[in-house]
């Protein structure tokens, strides 16, 4: 007798997205899979394992205002907004607003790598890939992520993604009691935690349309958070849409995609002045709603044949925002309301494509661009009878921007390569660095709605070897003309005439206005090498070393020869994972950082700081593992930043936290 065997249905999930352009190999591209991925409960400190990837300041999104939250790459100038275009499946991440990133909606659960793109993003990338794109790809086919865990200070984390079939679920929630950031003898009753409440969620649906897929995807997140001072606090919000259509196959370059997106986002954000004891605080502002939308198409076409590519397409990105802001506390309330905001607009077009002749791969492309600034305004009134005390519109701005890049690479025989490119990219200041002042502490920083966009130029050359040993030694050069830098003007008590609008400035604080500072001159090394010792033992070790120095020219003559804020000159990164035992993993992050400045004119100094992370991991069964990970294991103390009159303050100290993590 024969009994029917029951056929088993193989459900193959095709990604919404082109596969990997053979131009790739000619540009300096770091790549982070799903094990990289996994160990970071947050993806900012994930991607720090790339020397020169970091955010505006130290921190990292577990305490960092969400304004401080951009990521730049290279260490060539770090700003809040961000240097470096950050993509979801060639979705932009990056605040319609302020260009930030709020990294907690992006939980590491719910994706499958991450492509590091070193050097201005021309060709497909196009605006606001200044010094580089991280190119982020979600799962797809059969996912089954979770890991939760809890620690000090109240932390505790839920984080899972599940798909089947066409359907992919990922979520993630966190808390933490915070730690305060100013710590010993000059901390007071008015510093307080940085407190942490987040979620987020998102659903992605697919359907296969002939040999094309489409996918919808929906996202939503909030995060309330503590700046550690009592009465500064801030909320982010938002929700995203996006549809996709495309053709492609992992096994052939060709292929088609046509995009549209949507991005809501909404940030309250209170600031507060201390005494100079720190007892007591005083509202400075409070940013009650930044209401924004950003909106998008792109498309793009790539066909290909034997040892060549080529590709054309189209994108545009769209942003309306304002923010409503109380400010100018006296008599024990907020005399000032202020609504500041305007459009933005970026369309472009390009071609790229590349040609393999024997060992040797090239490739480039070319874009143009068209950019305006359109209805900037600044409407101030008196909070308690509506008079209006300050009026302007601005006048519209507009340019075109062209942009290419050119990458040669040759294998040299046994795994070993060399690659040189040159590059060139530029960034649109967004609606907060073009009309929303803002104030922190006793400083104050102005908008500036003349504002003209960043443009950077470079060229980077490297040799490397894909053998038992994966290493790679590499230079750059690059220049960024017309940097968006906060410019000090001068400092109070009082209203300074070279700006009254700013109004006025405290004793003990500064008045700053964002400029195109001239330019900034940076070159720099690269290095990086990882073996697989043993069968269980993997060692890894990167650096990254940026001398850059400004040249205000007119503009800004006294910030001649400085180093950018924020930028340190090396960075060191160490990594070692081993499994001593089956069942036994042991994995060990060191990052280094030399010194960097605080604030434009190089007064205010943060000390080096060095952190080790540390995570031990028992597998219960397979792809489920118990682990036990201390942060920051040495408890040193980082400076994240420091006040006119020398307060620091410093990030997170030892977090010990106790999880279970489920990869399948």
């Amino acid at each position: 007798m024969i009994s029917d065997v029951p056929a088993v249905e193989t459900v193959v999930v095709r990604a919404a997205r082109l596969a990997p352009s053979p131009s790739e190999k000619v540009f300096s591209i770091v790549r982070l899979g799903t094990a990289e991925l996994a160990g970071a409960p947050r993806l900012d400190e994930a991607l720090k394992q790339v020397p020169g990837a970091s955010l505006f300041r130290r921190t990292s999104s577990l305490s960092a205002n969400p304004t401080s939250q951009g990521l730049s790459l290279r260490a060539i100038a770090p700003s809040g907004a961000g240097r470096a275009l950050v993509t979801l499946d060639g979705v932009p991440q990056n605040d319609p607003f302020g260009g930030w990133v709020i990294w907690s909606a992006l939980p590491p659960e719910g994706l499958s790598g991450a492509s590091v793109v070193r050097g201005a993003g021309a060709g497909a990338y196009g605006a606001g890939a200044l010094t580089g794109v991280v190119a982020l790809e979600e799962a797809t086919g059969s996912t089954r992520n979770l890991d939760v865990s809890a620690g000090e200070f109240g932390s505790a984390r839920l984080g899972l993604a599940f798909g089947e079939g066409p359907v992919l679920i990922a979520a993630s929630r966190e808390t933490s009691r915070g730690y305060v950031p100013v710590r010993g003898a000059r901390a007071g009753l008015a510093d307080t935690r940085t407190d942490l409440e987040t979620w987020s969620a998102s659903a992605r649906f697919q359907h296969d349309i002939g040999p094309a897929v489409m996918a919808l995807r929906l996202g939503s997140y909030q995060e309330d958070r503590g700046a550690g001072l009592k009465g500064a606090n801030s909320r982010a919000e938002g929700q995203q849409a996006s549809l996709t259509l495309a053709q492609t196959s992992d096994a052939d370059p060709s292929g088609w995609r046509a995009q549209a997106w949507v991005r809501r986002s909404n940030l309250s954000n209170s600031s507060v002045a201390a005494a100079s004891n720190r007892a007591t605080a005083t509202p400075a502002n409070n940013q009650y709603a930044t209401p924004a939308t950003g909106y998008g198409l792109n498309a793009a076409w790539r066909w290909a044949g034997p040892g060549w590519a080529s590709e054309i397409g189209a994108d545009g990105r769209l942003a309306d925002g304002e923010e409503h802001e109380l400010f100018r506390y006296m008599g024990g309330a907020f005399t000032r309301d202020r609504r500041a905001g305007g459009s933005t607009r970026v369309m472009g077009a390009y071609w790229e494509g590349s040609r393999q002749s024997g060992p040797w791969l090239l490739a480039g492309g070319a874009r143009l661009d068209a950019w305006q600034a359109t209805d900037g305004f600044r409407r101030e009134t008196n909070a308690q009878t509506g008079a209006v005390t300050l009026n302007q519109t601005f006048a519209k701005t507009h340019g075109l921007e062209p942009t290419a890049r050119l990458g040669l690479r040759r294998d040299l025989g046994d795994g070993v390569y060399w690659r040189s490119a040159v590059y060139s990219g530029f960034r649109t200041p967004t609606l907060n660095e073009l009309y929303r002042p803002f104030r922190v502490g006793n400083d104050i920083t102005e908008a500036n709605p003349a504002l003209k966009p960043e443009h950077l130029a470079g060229l980077d050359l490297s040799l490397g070897g894909e053998g038992a040993w994966r290493w790679s030694l590499g230079g750059f050069a690059n220049r960024l003309s017309d940097p968006v830098t906060n410019v000090t003007l001068g400092s109070g008590p009082g209203v300074l005439p070279i700006l009254p609008s700013a109004g006025f400035i405290p004793a003990g604080g500064v008045l700053r206005q964002r400029q195109n500072a001239g330019q900034i001159m940076a070159y720099g090394l690269e290095a990086e090498a990882s073996r697989d010792l043993t069968s269980n033992l993997n060692v890894r070790a990167a650096l990254s070393a940026t001398h850059a120095r400004v040249e205000g020219a007119d503009t800004a003559p006294q910030l001649n020869g400085k180093r950018p804020a924020q930028t340190p000159e090396l960075t060191l990164v160490g990594q070692v994972r081993w499994s001593p035992v089956q069942r036994l993993s042991l994995n060990a992050n060191m990052r280094f950082e030399t010194a960097r400045f605080e604030d434009d004119l190089n007064t205010r100094r943060l000390a080096p700081a060095t952190s080790l992370d540390a995570r031990a991991g028992w597998q219960l069964a397979k792809g489920l593992d118990v682990y036990l990970a201390a942060d920051n294991v040495t408890n040193a103390k980082i400076a994240v930043a420091q006040s006119a009159d020398g307060t620091t303050g410093y990030g997170a100290p030892r977090l010990v936290r106790l999880g279970l993590s489920l990869r399948r």
